[in-house]
């Protein structure tokens, strides 16, 4: 059996060789498209074939957002038997349920883009006068993401244990005998940040639809350093996207129908997901949170609804906007747990005018939303907190509770800002990693659906040892190096 690394690397190399097979296109009109990149548009096609690969089921189009959103207490489930339950009751071992497909897929993107800037750098050495810049601030920018995705599922909190195992990183084409060990969550986030610093000058300042620029560049330095605790860092990234006013938050009367709409004016950076590429249909995210039965028995759905505790923290007011995504769940018509962000309305109508579609619906990686929550977060944790911007930042999301007091200098509290987190990145990827980060507690809502929990107690806290994926077995049995670096109690 191939190390999954490996495997990913010379699956890279393959498709690289044979764009067709992977992006379906063909590089430009005057290469085959068997051959090595020559252009910077050739370039640009590899990107694209970059973010389908992070939009696919495996990665951001399913099952990363799912990962976090199910194990973070907003979620619950009604029945046992749907598929992916076991993310809920933490039913992880190296050899059953490890959720590997994120590992694979992220070492598969990594692969491609370590093959892509190699074939760049290459060009460049023999005289190309072709301008990459862009590309390549794409493509490092992309490989900081996917660390820090993997660094967050394989590794300890950065502020629990810095030293201890991350991930493996790789940054060249490897070879078929080459073994990799995992770095240090350290060592992760350093190269996380060299990654994000060394592209941010390549990158446009434009809106740039489906693809990486400068501000979401910016964006993923200022969550980088807000888990770091650096907020410091963290602040003056996230003012440099939001100040320059390039991206706007939704008024609250347009915020229910930003989900009906591509790449509007809060979105930095969102991943395309359309009819004939990259739709999971019935096992899109969409169909998971929507309410089963919706819109009919043929679509199954339901798999999760919102906890007890969330709906109750949204029904603070009872005029909340984000309560215009939430729909009754099969537990009863007066329960509003079903989340519709990714269905485009509690409709349906999608994100996409001509054809609508109730699944292909493009996945929001980041909002300027998140940005200003960073920015009151980083704010009132700083060693010398400014309550000013604290407040300014939290109310600007606030707001869309018109009902709550706005917060002030001598109200705001962390709560506050977690509490708008909550409300407002709801089944977006974030939850559980907050959870984590905080050092707090989750209590699951298990009585709902009268779920057992035999693999996790019904409260639980980051000493679990299943707060952590486990390294997959397929690694580990062709890997020597990784064989002694298993997570804790996963051995």
């Amino acid at each position: 059996m191939k190390n999954i690394i490996l495997a990913s690397c010379v699956f890279a190399v393959c498709s690289f060789a044979s764009c067709s097979g992977f992006l379906d296109v063909v590089p430009t009109n005057s290469i085959d498209a068997n051959q090595s990149i020559k252009t910077a548009a050739d370039a640009q096609v590899i990107i694209r074939g970059l973010m389908s690969k992070m939009a696919s089921g495996s990665y951001y189009g399913r099952n990363f957002p799912l990962y976090a959103d199910t194990k973070g207490g907003d979620i619950t489930i009604t029945s046992q038997g749907r598929g992916y339950d076991y993310l809920y009751v933490f039913n992880h071992s190296k050899n059953t349920n490890n959720y590997s497909s994120i590992w694979s897929q992220g070492y598969h993107c990594i692969a491609q883009i370590n093959d892509l800037l190699s074939e760049i750098e290459k060009l460049k050495t023999n005289g190309s006068t072709e301008n990459f810049d862009n590309s390549i601030g794409q493509a490092l920018t992309a490989r900081a993401m996917i660390y820090f995705d993997l660094v967050r599922l394989y590794g300890e909190p950065y502020n629990k244990n810095k030293t201890a195992f991350g991930v493996p990183i790789t940054l060249t084409r490897l070879e078929m005998e080459d073994q990799l060990g995992r770095n240090t969550v350290e060592e992760n986030y350093t190269q996380i940040l060299k990654d994000l610093k060394d592209s941010e000058s390549l990158l446009s300042k434009s809106k740039t639809n489906g693809f990486l620029n400068y501000y979401a560049n910016r964006a993923m330095q200022a969550r980088a350093y807000l888990y770091m605790e650096d907020f410091t860092n963290a602040l003056a990234a996230a003012e440099s996207v939001i100040t320059p006013n390039v991206y706007k938050l939704y008024e609250n009367s347009g915020w229910v129908d930003s989900w009906t709409t591509e790449f509007g004016t809060e979105s930095i950076f969102e991943l395309g997901i359309y009819a004939k590429e990259g739709d999971l249909g019935n096992t899109s995210l969409g169909a998971y949170y929507r309410r089963r039965g919706h819109p009919n028995t043929t679509i199954a759905a339901g798999y999760f609804t919102a906890s007890t505790d969330f709906i109750n923290l949204l029904n603070q007011d009872a005029n909340d906007v984000r309560k215009g995504v939430m729909s009754y769940d099969e537990v009863s018509s007066t329960r509003f747990g079903a989340s519709y962000k990714y269905s485009g309305s509690t409709t349906l109508a999608g994100d996409k005018k001509t054809p609508s579609n109730t699944t292909a619906v493009n996945i929001k990686v980041i909002r300027l939303s998140e940005v200003y929550l960073i920015a009151a977060e980083a704010a009132l944790r700083s060693s010398t907190p400014d309550l000013v911007k604290a407040s300014t930042y939290l109310n600007a999301i606030r707001k869309r509770s018109p009902n709550l007091m706005p917060s002030s200098q001598a109200t705001i509290t962390m709560d506050m800002i977690a509490n708008e987190r909550s409300k407002e990145l709801f089944t977006e990827g974030h939850r559980f990693f907050d959870m984590m980060r905080w050092n707090k507690s989750i209590t699951f809502d298990d009585d709902l659906g009268s779920i057992p929990h035999t693999h996790r107690e019904k409260t639980i806290d980051r000493t679990f040892y299943k707060t952590l994926l486990p390294i997959p077995l397929g690694e580990m049995d062709a890997n020597k190096v990784i064989q002694s670096q298993q997570n804790p109690g996963y051995e």
